[in-house]
């Protein structure tokens, strides 16, 4: 009875002991509960706080039976916990007063390349500078469903190796497949038009993209709203019309007299009531000593 009141009352002391010396309060730091993120059981001061919140589940539909799960992986000191479509979260395991726990990012689209689902890009992480970490998963061909590899190949941009058996099929992780019988219309037609070479690589390159947006496969870029003109299209006035009216007419005379600097000549014929200038061949030269002469006989 005696030795266990002993080492109660050293446990008592060491526990007094630890307040004291951390300032009255400790840091608690949060385990992967819940998917690495709002742990109701921790404060909320304490808990990991994501910048955005995860994109739809999308992708191939025998890959949806993935999204609520999680999986873990230990590397030295660190701890990794992928939850698909969700996020992806660093634990620092050891008993520095700072350990790091993060995020390394938040599910947000997939990468597509040839038809193929190559990668899931979880992004908007923690803070890293001026840039926020970032994390692509490979999606590899398993016996089991475990997370295989980590690594940094560059600064705060992780890539992780997921080891799966429903990526095993030589067919399971095409793009096709997934898409409506809309989209997949869509993308014949757009297919035939670059076969047709009716579109440039770029073009082909953006509709595409839009497909792949609209299946929810990529996430949207955010538009920026447009900026309103300050020039206003009615007249507020009779005044105000003439004012305008007497501006254009004297940007034309000066139009025309640049044109005449430049001995280039335009012929102004009248046919059907209908006032049209036909712009004479602009040399080479012209073109390109003066570059705003290539465009003013069109405006002419």
């Amino acid at each position: 009875m005696e030795c266990f009141y002993m080492n109660w009352c050293l446990i008592c002391l060491t526990a007094a002991m630890v307040v004291v010396t951390s300032g009255g309060k400790m840091k608690i730091v949060e385990e992967p509960n819940t998917f690495g993120l709002n742990n109701q059981f921790v404060a909320q001061s304490s808990r990991l706080q994501a910048k955005v919140s995860p994109s739809p589940v999308s992708g191939p539909q025998h890959l949806h039976r993935l999204a609520g799960r999680c999986y873990n992986y230990i590397e030295a000191i660190y701890k990794y916990v992928f939850c698909p479509f969700h996020n992806i979260t660093q634990h620092e395991q050891s008993f520095r007063w700072n350990a790091y726990s993060g995020i390394l990012g938040i599910w947000h689209e997939w990468e597509i390349q040839n038809n193929t689902f190559t990668g899931m890009w979880m992004r908007e992480g923690d803070s890293c500078g001026n840039k926020n970490r970032q994390t692509k998963v490979l999606l590899v061909c398993g016996s089991s469903n475990k997370l295989a590899s980590v690594s940094e190949p560059q600064t705060c941009v992780y890539s992780l190796t997921f080891q799966t058996p429903l990526v095993c099929h030589s067919h399971s992780l095409l793009v096709y497949p997934v898409l409506s019988e809309k989209l997949q219309k869509e993308w014949d037609d757009i297919e035939q038009a670059r076969y047709e070479e009716l579109v440039t690589e770029q073009g082909y390159n953006k509709q595409l993209r839009d497909v792949f947006e609209e299946a929810g496969l990529l996430r949207r870029a955010q538009q920026h709203k447009p900026e309103e003109s300050t020039t206003s299209l009615t007249h507020l006035n009779l005044e105000q019309c003439t004012q305008d009216f007497e501006q254009q007419r004297a940007e034309i005379e000066r139009l025309r007299s640049l044109l005449t600097q430049h001995n280039i000549s335009y012929e102004t014929t009248a046919e059907s009531g209908q006032d049209q200038r036909k712009p004479a061949p602009l040399l080479v030269q012209d073109q390109h000593d003066h570059g705003d002469t290539g465009f003013i006989a069109d405006l002419l």
